[in-house]
Parts: C-alpha cells; sequence; structure tokens
C-alpha cells in the first residue's frame, strides 16, 4: 500500500435549494467524516483489484468528472477490455438504480460489480479484506471511521459509497444563471430553448437526466451485442435499452453512450437529428424526427456547455495524493 495524505472537509453535502429530494436516505448512517475519508482513500487505491494495478479512479478519474476519455470501453487487469464505458460518478445520491443496466438498485452495494468484474478488477471481497488486514495503516482508518478496526464486506461498500455520495456537480453556468448570478450569452438562450423543446424529457433539469432507462436508436453493436436493462430483466420490452446518463460535464466525460461511440457532440446531435433506427422498444418521443439547422446545433451546443461544472472536476478535496506528491509542490 503505498502512503497518502489525509483531507479533512465538514463541507460534506450541501446541493443548491433548485435540486430535488435526494433519493438516498442520509439518515441511516448520516455521512460521517472519517467514513468519506476512508472512502475516498480506497477509491484510489488499487489494492482492490486482484494483481494490485487497477483501482476505481482508472476508469473514474476527477479530472474527467469521475469517468474516462482515453478509450470507449472500460479497461482492467491484465489489459482485458469490458463492454461498456465507464460512466460519470456524480450527483449519485439522486439515483436509484446503477450501472447502465441498472444492475444495482443500491449505491450502498455498487462497488461489488466493478471489484468482482473479471474484467475490470477481478477480485473479491474476501481477497480484499485479506490484503486490507495486512496494512496497519487501514486498521487505524477503519477503527477511526467505525469505532471498530475490524475489516468488513459493509464497511468497505459504506465507506466507498460514503465518498461517492459527496460527488455533488452544481456550480456549472447553468447553475450560476439559475442563481442569478449570471447570464446567458444570447446563443446560450437560443440553445436552451432548443435544449428545453428537443432533449428535456429525457434529460430534465436540474439533474439533467430522468434516469431512466430508453432506448435512443443507436444501432446495435454486432461485435457487443449489447442489449441493455434487458440482460438484466429479460423482459422483451427492455431491449437496448440503458440508463440516461446526465448531460452535466460533457465536455470531460467523452466519449459518449454506453460503448462510447461517439467522440464529440457533434456525432451525438446528428444521431438525434439522422441516425436513430426504429426498432419495437424505441422510446416514444423519438417516433417524431429532431430537425435542426446547422447554427441550431451550433446554438444547442453551447447551451450544453454552460453545464460544465470546472469547479467539480477540479476539486482538491476529491481527488488524492501520494505524500511523495505532496512534498514536491
Amino acid at each position: 500500500m503505498f502512503s497518502f495524505v489525509l483531507i479533512k472537509d465538514n463541507h460534506f453535502f450541501n446541493p443548491p435549494d433548485y435540486f430535488p429530494k435526494p433519493v438516498y436516505n442520509f439518515e441511516h448512517p448520516p455521512l460521517d467524516s472519517n467514513k468519506i475519508e476512508l472512502g475516498r482513500i480506497l477509491f484510489y487505491d488499487p489494492i482492490l483489484s486482484k494483481d494490485n494495478t487497477i483501482s476505481c479512479a482508472s476508469c473514474h478519474s476527477p479530472f474527467n468528472a469521475f469517468a474516462h476519455t482515453d478509450h470507449d470501453l472500460s479497461h482492467g487487469i491484465f489489459d482485458s477490455i469490458g463492454n461498456r464505458n465507464a460512466p460519470a460518478l456524480f450527483n449519485l445520491a439522486w439515483q436509484k438504480t446503477f450501472m447502465w443496466d441498472g444492475a444495482i438498485n443500491h449505491i450502498d452495494m455498487q462497488a461489488l460489480a466493478p471489484i468482482s468484474h473479471p474484467s475490470e478488477m477481478g477480485s473479491n471481497l474476501n481477497e480484499v479484506i485479506k490484503k486490507l488486514n495486512e496494512s496497519k495503516a487501514y486498521k487505524e482508518l477503519f477503527l477511526n471511521a467505525f469505532q471498530d478496526s475490524t475489516i468488513s464486506t459493509s464497511k468497505i461498500l459504506k465507506a466507498l459509497s460514503q465518498f461517492q455520495l459527496t460527488l455533488v456537480s452544481a456550480n456549472a453556468k447553468y447553475d450560476r444563471v439559475k442563481m442569478g448570478k449570471e447570464v446567458f450569452t444570447e446563443q446560450e438562450k437560443n440553445g436552451y430553448q432548443l435544449f428545453k423543446k428537443n432533449c428535456a424529457s429525457c434529460h430534465s433539469e436540474p439533474l439533467f437526466s430522468n434516469y431512466n432507462f430508453e432506448n435512443n436508436g443507436l444501432p446495435i453493436d454486432p461485435t457487443l451485442n449489447d442489449l441493455g436493462r434487458y440482460v438484466i430483466t429479460e423482459n422483451e420490452n427492455d431491449k437496448a435499452k440503458f440508463k440516461v446518463p446526465s448531460l452535466r460535464n460533457l465536455s470531460f466525460t467523452y466519449p459518449y453512450m454506453h460503448d462510447g461511440r461517439f467522440m464529440t457532440l457533434k456525432e451525438v446531435i446528428n444521431h438525434y437529428t439522422s441516425g436513430i433506427e426504429y426498432s419495437e422498444t424505441l422510446s416514444l418521443q423519438f417516433n417524431e424526427s429532431i430537425e435542426l439547422s446547422s447554427n441550431e446545433k451550433v446554438d444547442l451546443i453551447s447551451f450544453l456547455l454552460t453545464l460544465n461544472d470546472k469547479d467539480f472536476v477540479f476539486n482538491k478535496k476529491h481527488q488524492f495524493k501520494k505524500i511523495a506528491d505532496q512534498a514536491k509542490e
């Protein structure tokens, strides 16, 4: 295990008033600084993987709004490649399901999936617990967090979820306009109107997602043959349906879609105007074509860029520093 720097901060979770009520129950248990800190350290530690090479942050970099941009599909141990793009991690307290197909229905259990996936971390909680128990530093961290140095599956998962619940993105230009601190340019105003007309049914404000499962008309990749939500429910009506991602921080979270097939926002918009493929499970809102001129596409992108939250992306309390790195500053 590497040496780490503790970062203490009492500002855990403070979304703006216009955000809806979170679905996560913060009362049992409430956020705790020591649990959050333990979760942050675990999130960046490759000790969670079978060969000690892959951490949560390997696919969820803070500088990419906790997504990744260097490849379309997730990469794991032994240079293995997954079958989906790693989704961004923020505003998780408002989400009832996790993963592109909703395989996990509670954030306190979410980390089980990547830890055990053979193409991601390829480990299991028993192996992880064994390695953590060999670390005096971790024993102390668990003692501080839970008043008990015994390391267990539930404590590991709870610490990871507590850290991730603090990843709130709510300070983009859009938010500052919402609070009356800034104003949109004319181009951004035009794009906002286009957004509300064409996109808001799935990407509803202020989270910019309804977090439902939709078939947005993407042709199924013949190699991956990924049927999305259907893999979990085996319901024919769920074929090719994937969880709707938030549109916040798009400049940091490319490539786009569940399989990372689009590198640019222009490609995404062109899909919705001219690339939708009909199928029996196509979401109803796509039965009517979306028509945008070249100028309107530019205006729409201009608005979408107001959803970038640089304060969130470069927030040091979300990052990790080894002691050696701190000494260089």
